[in-house]
């Protein structure tokens, strides 16, 4: 018989967020930071400074939203390296509202 163990992972939560031209880096509690590409989320990769800078942690530090691009992004997505799933055709029609 084969025995399976399973390991519990405590995912830290968010306590910074921050967004250079090609970056988005997310320090936690832990003191650690993620880095990943800013292109993985097209919605802040189109998005102004002052709206990539309206963000709010949500879930006590499991998540960001930024209120003015309809964007949540979960520390664990990031944890486990995962981009945006929006549909290029989401995207398209989000694109198209910004004028």
């Amino acid at each position: 018989m084969l025995t399976v163990s399973t390991i519990e992972i405590d995912v830290p939560l968010a306590v910074n967020v921050s967004i250079s031209d090609d970056t988005l880096s997310v320090d936690l509690r832990d003191g650690r930071s993620i880095l990943v590409p800013l292109a993985w989320y097209p919605r802040l990769a189109n998005s102004s400074a002052n709206e990539r800078g309206n963000w709010r942690l949500i879930g006590q530090g499991e998540g960001i939203h930024w209120i003015d691009l309809d964007e949540d992004i979960s520390l664990l997505g990031l944890l486990g390296g995962r981009p945006s799933g929006e549909s290029q055709a989401s995207l398209q029609r989000w694109l198209a509202s910004r004028g």
